[in-house]
Order: C-alpha cells, then structure tokens, then sequence
C-alpha cells in the first residue's frame, strides 16, 4: 500500500492542481483571442436556444448585447483597439507558462504559485476601481472579482501541498543521515 502523503504522492497532487489551473488559465487566455465572435454567438444564443436565460435574467441579457455590440462596432471601425484583447489572452498564455517552475521544481519554484495568488488578490482592487471608471455594472465586477477568488482556492492548496512536500523531504535526509549502516 502506497503512502498518500509520502513526497511521491504529494508531488502528484501537486502538478495535478497545477495542470488544471494552467488549463483553465489557457482557456480562459484563449477566449480573450476570437472576442467578437464568441460575443456575437452568445449575444445571439441569448435570442434563441437560451432565451430562457435571457428572460430570467434581463440585466445580464441587456449587458451582452450592449458589449456584443461595442466589441463589434470596434472591430470593425477601429480593430486596433482588440489588439489589447489579444495582449490581455498572450499574458494568460506567459503566466500558464511560468508554472512549469512549480511542476518541475514546487518547493525551489513556490514563488512562483505565491505570485499567482498575488495576481488573484490583485483582481479585487482592479475590478472595484476601473469598473466604475470604465461604466462597468458592480454585479459584472463582482463576476470578474469572483475570477480571483476562484483562482485563488487551488492555488492556497497548492501552496499548503507543496509546505507539505518540502517538510517531508526534510525528514528523509535527515532519516537517512541517522539510520545505522
């Protein structure tokens, strides 16, 4: 029978919940790339086969369409203006990057999941202080705040993981250095 809390089974739970917040990071990078038409899908799924969405929640439903709009309306008289979209999905894609340090190395490379929570954190002020300059509505500010929060849950676990691992590996040496030969 394996242990599983022996540094092993640790460093296995580890890229494990690494692998998927890197997944969701990319996915949710990914979709920063084809905005105006995932926008112009939704805004019309909202008319159609969930419409039933749309009538349970107009607010949302009115958002979407003023933001399908926009994105659409600056797609094509100022394209330049996504090219932040595309930089905001390319930051996704290089922070996914860096925590390869984390599933190579989590005890030498921690710093790196510590940043991430950081980032996470860093959501709340954000949102609460560019959503009003920028007219976003607060109930949508709270959906991106709760991005950080979400975010933030697998990383504290992470890090609670990877205290774990380097305490176990600490143990072995120090085992190994007191056992008779």
């Amino acid at each position: 029978m394996s242990d599983t809390n022996g540094p092993r089974a640790l460093l296995a739970r580890i890229r494990a919940w690494l692998i998927l917040f890197v997944v969701c990071l990319v996915l949710s990078g990914a979709t920063a790339f084809p905005l105006v038409p995932e926008l112009r899908w939704l805004d019309s799924s909202l008319t159609g086969w969930a419409a039933p969405v749309a009538e349970a929640l107009p607010g949302l439903a009115e958002w979407i369409h003023k933001v399908a709009g926009g994105v659409g309306t600056a797609g094509a008289e100022a394209p330049y203006l996504l090219y932040g979209t595309d930089w905001l999905a390319f930051a996704h894609l290089v922070i996914a990057v860096a925590f390869y340090g984390p599933y190579r190395d989590p005890v030498r490379n921690i710093w790196v999941v510590e940043f991430g929570m950081i980032a996470c954190v860093g959501i709340i002020p954000l949102a609460l202080i560019c959503g009003p300059i920028r007219d976003i509505p607060f109930w949508w500010s709270v959906i991106d705040m709760s991005f950080g929060v979400v975010g933030i849950l697998p990383l504290l676990h992470v890090r609670r993981l990877i205290k774990r691992l380097e305490a176990a590996q600490q143990v072995i040496p120090t085992a190994a250095r007191t056992s008779p030969a």
